[in-house]
């Protein structure tokens, strides 16, 4: 299936992708890697009569410290960050990547885009929670920082406005002893369960599950009590339902097993 007709607009710059937005309004939709866009667009789930290529756009896709920040620009790719060397600081980001789908997929999505199609089981919303990231974006009132708690509002809706383009994404804190892992049927399709663990979170270890509800979870699991594991505490606090064809016990026993396995991976570092 091929997608219904649009028009296409190609942006030079942030100001210019801007202007398109507030100019086109609802009926636009930004286009970068076009790994998620394009293929709800395809069966039809997306209508856009417009697309803006930011692709072209300088300034997206770099990748700097700061201190002990780290900026990833928003056309940063996910093989970009797969191949960075972001020392142990930050390894949970590129050693993420894996599960991103197959190698195009990593070669064209951008991490910008990932966020903004606020998939509950994308790495890296998942990991923008769990490391407190802030979500930059632009729009005709200037520059504004959205915090990544506060930025997912439910399947595919973000706290982004229609005339706003992300344009960086910051992790202001390092997170050495942090690990992801996840369950798919096949490798390269989407997670059923994610789990994403970082043991040196401000307040104390802290987990974000993805798959288990229409946004990201996190959960700051009270351990030392008794002998139950990270992951069977994070299962027994969480809520899930039945589906088609998963049932709310396979789902809970995946987060056991996917928290304990994050966890030992991340207590390792």
């Amino acid at each position: 299936m091929k997608p219904a007709a649009f028009s296409y607009h190609r942006a030079h710059s942030v100001a210019g992708a801007v202007g398109l937005l507030t100019e086109l309004g609802e009926d636009a939709k930004v286009i970068a890697g076009g790994q998620s866009l394009v293929a709800m667009m395809n069966f039809r789930l997306a209508r856009p009569e417009h697309l803006i290529d930011i692709t072209h756009v300088d300034g997206l896709s770099g990748i700097r410290r700061d201190g002990a920040a780290l900026h990833l620009g928003a056309l940063v790719t996910h093989r970009a960050v797969e191949r960075a060397d972001l020392g142990p600081e930050f390894r949970v980001l590129s050693e993420a990547m894996a599960w991103v789908g197959h190698l195009p997929i990593r070669t064209r999505g951008t991490v910008g885009g990932s966020i903004a199609h606020s998939d509950a089981t994308a790495e890296w919303c998942l990991l923008a929670v769990l490391l407190d990231a802030r979500i930059v974006a632009e729009g005709p009132a200037g520059r504004r920082e959205i915090a990544a708690g506060e930025f997912f509002l439910g399947p595919y809706t973000t706290a982004l406005e229609p005339d706003e383009l992300i344009v960086e994404i910051v992790f202001p804190r390092p997170a050495p002893r942090a690990a992801l892992t996840e369950y798919a049927d096949r490798k390269g399709d989407f997670a059923i369960v994610a789990a994403a663990v970082d043991l040196d979170a401000p307040g104390g270890p802290r987990v974000v599950l993805g798959g288990v509800a229409p946004t990201p979870v996190s959960v700051a699991p009270r351990t030392g009590a008794g002998s139950r594991s990270p992951g069977e505490i994070v299962a027994a606090a969480v809520e899930v339902r039945d589906e088609p064809g998963i049932s709310a016990h396979y789902r809970r026993g995946l987060v056991r097993t996917l928290v304990d396995r994050a966890w030992a991976e991340a207590a390792a570092r």
